[in-house]
């Protein structure tokens, strides 16, 4: 009756100890592996995520996205979303949990850190539709947005194309400015530029900002790539989003969730037969994708909870791994399963080991 509990310093180790492009292409194999199950109706869809959206002076939502695979486990995400986190209190936008269930007990097997995990699986998730869509020669990347998202999004991307420029624009300039510094690592030639110099001069675009709903799009529709593929990440309540319709419209669009999308993505937009298809079964039929590569399309990516699940098994193999985490006994475990009352006891004995007795 343990749970393992993985916290930042045991991610930080996993970063530190395997590399961010180790961890990154692990993430990315396992996502593309699980969503081709999923398109060939091996693995269960999760259900959309639900939750509450904060309004007046401190905006933002707070989800929980599960997902089931049965008989092997039941992955929970609590996640937050919060704009203004960053300049008034000085922590991350997006902060989370994730939590692994035994599928048979209930039991919390495993407790971890959901911010790294979250960027990674979004970062992941976009490499996986850019492999499939964007055009093959792709060297150079536009970021609409350069907050902690951007940063994860030109790694994922960077282990799947061979990058060699980056266009970034934000409406803070210091983001903009100090994103070379964040992604430095990948050896990228980073520039900062205007929306519409971001649009007509990448071969593939990703958006992750954190515009309010109805404040949309992040760049005005103009001149582009005829090969363009566009990665739409920030899009995650109804009413937000960040794409012009008109480019959107042209596009061929492939969701990842689509009740999701259709409800808080870009394609909310659309109507059900705009939308061409879904990420899962171009992973499933990879060849069906080869004719879209040479003209526009957009992945609408929403974030679902298999992407939190499949992240979670990757940092819980590698933490396995590397002998990382803490076990504590958080449920309660009575002497008398039909006693609520019946109690256990901690003591510890003159040699400081810890011993469990009946109350």
């Amino acid at each position: 009756m343990e749970t393992w509990l993985l916290g930042q310093d045991d991610v930080g180790r996993v970063l530190r100890v395997l590399g961010r492009d180790t961890v990154m292409r692990r993430v990315i194999d396992a996502l593309r592996a699980a969503l081709a199950d999923l398109g060939r109706g091996v693995l269960a869809p999760s259900p959309p995520r639900t939750g509450f959206t904060r309004g007046g002076a401190v905006p933002g939502v707070i989800e929980v996205m599960p997902h089931r695979q049965p008989g092997r486990g039941v992955t929970v995400k609590t996640v937050a979303y919060s704009p203004r986190n960053a300049r008034r209190a000085g922590l991350p936008t997006i902060l989370g949990t994730v939590a692994r269930l035994d599928d048979d007990t209930g039991h919390l097997v495993a407790l971890a850190d959901g911010v790294l995990l979250t960027a990674l699986r979004t970062g992941a998730a976009s490499a996986v539709a850019t492999s499939l869509l964007a055009h093959p020669g792709a060297t150079t990347l536009g970021l609409v947005g350069a907050g902690a998202q951007a940063v994860t999004q030109a790694h994922g991307l960077a282990q799947v194309l061979d990058l060699r420029r980056v266009l970034v624009s934000d409406t803070d300039p210091a983001h903009a400015a100090g994103l070379a510094a964040r992604i430095a690592f990948l050896g990228l030639d980073v520039r900062v530029a205007a929306p519409a110099e971001v649009l007509a001069g990448a071969d593939v675009l990703c958006t992750a900002t954190s515009v309010e709903p109805g404040r949309g799009p992040v760049f005005p529709d103009g001149p582009h790539r005829e090969h363009l593929h566009v990665n739409a990440v920030g899009a995650d309540e109804p009413g937000k989003t960040e794409l012009p319709l008109s480019l959107l419209r042209r596009a061929r669009v492939c969701v990842d969730h689509p009740e999701q999308a259709h409800a808080e993505g870009e394609s909310q937009r659309l109507a059900p037969g705009e939308v061409a298809t879904t990420l899962d079964r171009l992973c499933a039929d990879p060849a069906a994708a080869e004719g879209w590569r040479h003209g526009l399309t957009v992945f609408d990516s929403t974030g679902f909870a298999l992407e939190d699940h499949v992240a979670l098994d990757v940092l819980l193999a590698a933490a396995e791994e590397l002998g990382l985490g803490t076990k504590v006994a958080i449920e309660h475990l009575p002497e008398d399963v039909l006693d609520p009352y019946a109690t256990r006891r901690a003591t510890t004995d003159h040699y400081g080991q810890s011993t469990v007795v009946d109350e």
